[in-house]
């Protein structure tokens, strides 16, 4: 199982990705929208961990890509400092499979990849 994490932090972006490594999930990343927008289009991911803020393209521009432009019901998580409602509700509208609010706790984490990948 391949999995694309689109986060600017460096500190994040390593601690996610050797959490999923260490549970066996490939995983590639993208430290800005740009990046994550080339990554996303090539479709190969069984699922995308995104952050709602990342340079040059939000998290939420990226979901409208895949979902609207692409047509690619990849599952995406998307794991966000900011817990404000109204930015949680234009995620679900957009097709986000579901909103984690950082700090995430790593066992949740897998536990909805998992879960994700099972109904997938």
């Amino acid at each position: 199982m391949k999995i694309l994490v689109c986060e600017d932090n460096k500190l994040a972006s390593l601690a996610i990705s050797a959490v999923l490594k260490k549970q066996g999930f490939g995983i590639d990343v993208a430290t800005d929208g740009n990046k994550a927008m080339e990554e996303i289009a090539r479709g190969d991911y069984d699922l995308v961990i995104m952050d709602i803020h990342l340079p040059y393209h939000s998290g939420l521009e990226l979901v409208r890509y895949m979902r609207q432009d692409l047509k690619l019901e990849t599952p995406v998580i998307v794991v966000s400092a900011f817990s404000d409602p109204q930015v949680q509700k234009q995620a679900r509208e957009l097709g986000i499979s579901d909103y984690l609010v950082k700090p995430i706790d790593t066992r949740t984490l897998i536990e909805r990849i998992e879960s994700l990948l099972k109904q997938k």
